[in-house]
């Protein structure tokens, strides 16, 4: 890889964790355009300077050789890559199937409590004027 001419700087910047619903606020430090360290802000109103384990380890599925990072179709048993056209196309094959063929009530949701407000309220209208369910519930407990 060639040199690059002006190499990335080291930052640290602060941002709100997104793992649930409390506020707790990181200090991120980033190197070379990645993600070395993740610490609880001291001035964080929330949380102090402390956080939780998924708070200050869990950024390290970023950089995981294991992260998927293109969609996967499964073809003759094998799992192959695939565009995200022809997986989000076979996904609404499926999905219109099962919902012709089992109604609508066959389909169900799982949110996320990592995602934003504003898409768990589209997932949820998804599932209920689109698909025509109420079949939806996300891991948000407590």
């Amino acid at each position: 890889m060639p040199e690059l001419a002006v190499k990335p700087k080291t930052w640290t910047g602060n941002t709100t964790c997104s793992f649930c619903g409390t506020g707790c606020t990181l200090s991120v430090s980033v190197a070379d355009g990645s993600i070395v360290d993740v610490t609880g802000d001291k001035q964080g109103p929330v949380n102090r300077g402390e956080s939780c384990v998924k708070g200050i380890q869990a950024w390290k599925y970023i950089q995981s050789e294991k992260r998927l990072k293109y969609p996967l179709i499964r073809r003759n048993g094998e799992l192959q890559r695939a565009s995200w056209d022809e997986a989000l196309d076979l996904i609404t094959e499926k999905l219109t199937f099962i919902r012709e063929t089992s109604g609508p009530n066959s389909i169900g949701c799982l949110s996320s409590s990592r995602a934003t407000n504003e898409m768990n309220y589209l997932a949820q209208k998804l599932m209920r004027q689109v698909i025509g369910t109420n079949n939806i519930d996300s891991c948000n407990r407590t």
